[in-house]
């Protein structure tokens, strides 16, 4: 074991032994790096004192993050994208239940690097063990200034609109884009409290709004089932002919029926924080998965059983469009549901990428303030801060699905280098305490699959994958400028050390104690 390892994971301020910030809490402003190792993992310990991040995620909590974050607005909004290039109901109905089984295997491949690699921070933790510190800055860089902020910023615009619509129910009148966008800010800043506060806070509001969302679709599969058994059953005879749209780009209908199915990784960003985390977190992705893929298929037969392909096609709210036909005066459960799925949504996305810029600056890519915790409340309060600011500032960002789109690829190329690392640490430390192994034949099928779904991305957006690789280039000069360049001017790390020790004052915030 080398020397580096035996200080995995030492508080940023191990000197001072208090809670209560101090001058002795003043913080380094050089960046100094040290290689993860499982063996020295510091988990924060429920019983320990200190302040640490606390195991506060039951397994239901589990179950309902990552039900929560997947399910968002996209199978209530606009499922036409997959009947559009397969090109009809059964080839649709197929791909959801394939892309279902499909995220399974993802995440049950998460849920072995997750129990071996027992560190939150997800794919970035796992890359980082696996293949070093700069690819792992790359993914990092790209998720902090573009992926999370974006995603986060187009849940809350559509949570905003399905809340001020109600206002506006004149077609000919939709909601003034200023309403829509102050709607999205408060949504952000409400869920960031809530998520500073406490964790027990936030994960109530996820179980709390992950039932409501549940509850919305069951409304509509029960609905649907109702339709079926009156004897509708006319748009799903002769279901696998070609009858709509169906380009032959069946690779486009997986791509856009996985696109539904993400955020089954999210937990994985919260590992530290699991009680039980080698048995809760296995079985919280053994549960929800099914779960979902179970509701999302049911919820597509309902559509189809109401909704000829050509109406659905029609459609760019399939749920409201299905509602008013079925439910009549009692159509707005529907965007109600759609606005408390939203919300659920964007909670679960501070809970979990929160972490990861937690970790990141704990790990030394990132400033050491986002690295800290509040010294009461237990929670990473500057990293999901930040995460709120940035999401904020995208809320006024007009070409917004754009920059997603220009970062479509990177998705899944990190989660197969991930899983790549899986197959690497295989051979590499066949000693590694596993507690959940899967056959080795499913990581690798999976990885080959996430190439494939990397390639169809450039293929189907070539021009916006070069703008996003261009924009993703500009991670190796901010890398060796701030964490390898060690010898900086002396003026500019006291006043970055300056500026840190002023936000910790100001957030009362400490590095995470070490745990002996």
């Amino acid at each position: 074991m080398d020397e580096k390892s035996e200080v995995k994971h030492t508080p940023l301020t191990e000197e001072n032994e208090n809670t209560q910030p101090s001058d002795d809490l003043l913080v380094d402003a050089t960046i100094s790096h040290v290689t993860p190792t499982p063996e020295h993992q510091s988990q924060p310990d429920e019983d320990a004192d200190g302040v640490q991040l606390k195991k506060e995620i039951s397994l239901f909590n589990g179950i309902t993050v990552i039900v929560g974050s997947i399910i968002g607005s996209g199978i209530f909004i606009s499922p036409k994208g997959v009947l559009n290039y397969s090109g009809s109901v059964g080839l649709s109905l197929l791909v959801w239940a394939i892309s279902g089984i499909f995220s399974l295997v993802g995440a049950l491949c998460y849920a072995e690097l997750g129990t071996t690699i027992a560190v939150s921070g997800g794919e970035y933790s796992y890359i980082y063990e696996a293949f070093g510190e700069l690819p792992a800055f790359v993914l990092l860089w790209v998720t902090l200034i573009v992926i999370n902020p974006t995603g986060q910023a187009v849940v809350a615009l559509t949570f905003a609109y399905y809340v001020v619509q109600p206002f506006y129910p004149d077609p000919d009148c939709p909601p003034p884009d200023e309403f829509i966008r102050i709607a999205a800010l408060l949504c952000l800043t409400l869920l960031t409290f809530i998520n500073c506060w406490s964790v027990p806070w936030s994960t109530k509001v996820q179980d709390i709004f992950t039932i409501a969302k549940l509850l919305a679709l069951v409304i509509i599969i029960i609905a649907g089932l109702a339709y079926i058994g009156q004897g509708h059953t006319e748009n799903f005879k002769n279901s696998f002919e070609n009858k709509i749209g169906g380009d032959g780009s069946i690779a486009l209908a997986f791509y856009n029926g996985l696109f539904a199915y993400a955020g089954w990784n999210y937990l994985n960003y919260l590992t530290e924080e699991i009680k039980d985390s080698p048995r809760n977190l296995p079985w919280a992705i053994i549960i929800a998965l099914p779960l979902v893929t179970l509701v999302y298929v049911l919820a597509n037969v309902a559509y189809f059983a109401v909704l000829a392909p050509e109406e659905l096609m029609l459609s760019n709210a399939v749920a409201v469009s299905f509602a008013v036909k079925v439910l009549g005066p009692m159509a707005w459960i529907i965007p109600f549901g759609v606005a408390l799925s939203t919300f659920g949504a964007v909670n679960g996305g501070i809970l979990s990428q929160s972490r990861l810029f937690f970790v990141g600056a704990r790990e030394g890519q990132l400033p050491k303030l986002m690295g800290m915790i509040h010294v009461k409340r237990c929670t990473p309060l500057p990293s999901i801060f930040f995460t709120c600011i940035l999401s904020c500032m995208y809320v006024f960002v007009s070409e917004i699905d754009t920059l997603i789109n220009y970062f479509s690829f990177v998705t899944w190329l990190a989660i197969g280098i991930a899983v790549c690392g899986l197959i690497y640490l295989r051979f590499k430390k066949p000693e590694l305490e596993r507690p959940f192994k899967l056959n080795i034949f499913f990581p690798i099928i999976f990885v080959l699959a996430c190439l494939f779904l990397t390639v169809m991305g450039v293929i189907d957006a070539f021009l916006d994958t070069i703008i996003g690789l261009v924009i993703t280039l500009t991670a190796f000069p901010i890398y060796f400028l701030c964490i390898r360049w060690t010898d900086k001017p002396v003026c500019f790390l006291r006043m970055i050390a300056s500026t840190s020790f002023w936000f910790q004052k100001l957030f009362m915030v400490v590095g995470q104690q070490k745990l002996d």
